[in-house]
């Protein structure tokens, strides 16, 4: 990494990646190395919101000089090692100074100030945000339930918090006025847009967060109309508007309004196409396949899966194609093919424990071992094996950071409906109550769609331990409008 100071007058140059860094995190995936982070912050008593993003920013060089709390934390982690040996710039090289010139800054809205506001200007860091009241959007394991509260009973002016860095583009399309050339700090913002969005939907699910989503997509497009200087941000907009595009589309996907998700699906692959982004190609399937699945359309998915791993082997990312089999293999068994559903799943599996490498897409940080046997247990499902199904669904929910408190709640879901349809209504129950504990902070109506047919399926079992105590809650709890 860069050891020299950075001046005014100096042009701007790239980051070095920091390979000190990428060393000691040896043969773990960012996402497992950014829990080992978080461990070792309990350990100590701090407070860090360490994910796979971080640890790729870090290792890009982004982040020269951690701030006060991730320093204790990776000292903690590595002892008798100093900052440098980490591969950090000395904090004296970065403190009062900004990192960017002023084009390539992030905007004042994004670090929290100016000079002197922030620890360390020049170390930024997106996830540990210098002002407490941001904790909201990114508290780990321990956040309160007062702002877990906050979110359930104001999601939307949360989202629209955590979602106003382009809105400036949004405010002065929407006046009928011209928007101006877009630099790299809007580029900057627009991926620090899909960043918030996916972090927030991991913790809280989609229904609070899709209409307040839009707006900042309408506001990526502007900025793609208005057309920037350089050929290299132009590939920056192109590329975050359509990881934009397909995150609002998860968003409308995850809360049941599937002709919206396909309709952004479409819009993300049209600018993968029309900029020639395989990456965003690929995902952009990725995605259809998905939806095809659960919107009852499985040849599709199959189709749209089979697309994604044609132009995802360029790529060289072994866990992409992991998770490509698997949209395959949900394909193969809504279409009750058990013999094509179990070749892809063998597949996932074989490139799966070929393991991460650098070429894996950030968006991917949600696909570990927890959400490949979740995708396997919704095959099994599909296919009636209920036995294995909750074998599978058991293990994820297991399995699962526990930051991923959607994907928690989906996991044990998907577990209490294959419980109850194989005939074990008292563990389903069971599974069942622990969702409901955990809708005060989860908002999917996927989710509630699921436990709805849990408690149909168990209706004729209420005589079942613990069935009439979950059937009774169900029915008095709130459902998502």
């Amino acid at each position: 990494m860069a050891s020299s100071e950075l001046t005014s007058s100096q042009p701007t140059r790239p980051p070095r990646p920091n390979l000190a860094f990428r060393r000691l995190r040896g043969r773990r995936s960012p996402a497992e190395f950014a829990a080992a982070v978080r461990r070792a912050a309990r350990e100590i008593g701090e407070r860090v919101s360490c994910d796979a993003r971080y640890v790729g920013r870090v290792e890009a060089g982004e982040i020269r000089c951690p701030n006060y709390a991730y320093e204790r934390v990776f000292l903690h982690m590595f002892p008798g090692r100093t900052l440098t040996d980490l591969g950090f710039a000395p904090r004296s090289s970065v403190r009062g100074r900004r990192a960017h010139a002023a084009e390539d800054a992030p905007p004042d809205h994004l670090t929290g100030g100016g000079r002197g506001s922030g620890e360390t200007e020049g170390a930024y860091e997106p996830y540990e945000p210098p002002h407490p009241q941001r904790h909201e959007l990114y508290d780990d394991d321990e956040e309160s339930d007062v702002l877990r509260r906050a979110f359930m009973t104001g999601g939307a002016t949360v989202a629209a918090a955590s979602l106003g860095p382009i809105g400036l583009a949004f405010d002065a399309a929407a006046a009928g006025r011209p928007v101006r050339r877009p630099g790299a700090s809007d580029a900057y913002a627009l991926e620090e847009a899909v960043r918030r969005i996916r972090l927030l939907d991991d913790r809280h699910g989609a229904d609070g967060l899709y209409r307040r989503a839009s707006q900042p997509l309408r506001a990526a497009y502007a900025l793609l109309d208005a057309g920037a200087t350089r050929q290299t941000t132009a590939e920056r907009l192109h590329s975050g508007a359509g990881e934009l595009a397909i995150s609002v589309g998860w968003l409308a996907h995850d809360s049941g309004r599937f002709d919206d998700a396909r309709s952004h699906y479409a819009e993300a692959l049209a600018t993968a196409r029309m900029t020639g982004d395989d990456a965003l190609e690929a995902h952009a399937f990725c995605n259809t396949a998905f939806l095809a699945r659960d919107a009852g359309r499985p040849r599709e998915a199959v189709r749209a899966a089979q697309a994604a791993q044609r132009v995802g082997r360029s790529l060289g990312s072994a866990r992409l194609m992991s998770l490509l089999a698997l949209r395959e293999a949900g394909g193969w068994a809504g279409l009750a093919d058990r013999t094509g559903c179990e070749q892809s799943l063998a597949r996932a599996q074989a490139l799966y424990e070929r393991g991460p490498s650098e070429a894996d897409p950030e968006w991917m940080s949600f696909y570990g071992e927890a959400e490949l046997e979740g995708l396997e247990a919704q095959c099994w499902s599909t296919l009636g094996d209920w036995s294995r199904a909750s074998r599978h669904a058991r293990r994820a929910a297991q399995l699962q950071d526990p930051h991923f408190t959607r994907n928690i709640a989906l996991y044990t879901a998907e577990l209490a409906d294959d419980l109850a349809r194989g005939g074990r209504p008292d563990e389903a129950a069971a599974a069942g109550m622990r969702v409901l504990d955990l809708l005060d902070q989860v908002q999917s109506s996927r989710i509630q769609t699921m436990l709805a047919g849990t408690a149909r399926v168990l209706l004729p079992h209420r005589r079942a331990s613990g069935v009439s105590a979950f059937l009774d809650r169900h029915a008095s709890s709130p459902r998502a409008v």
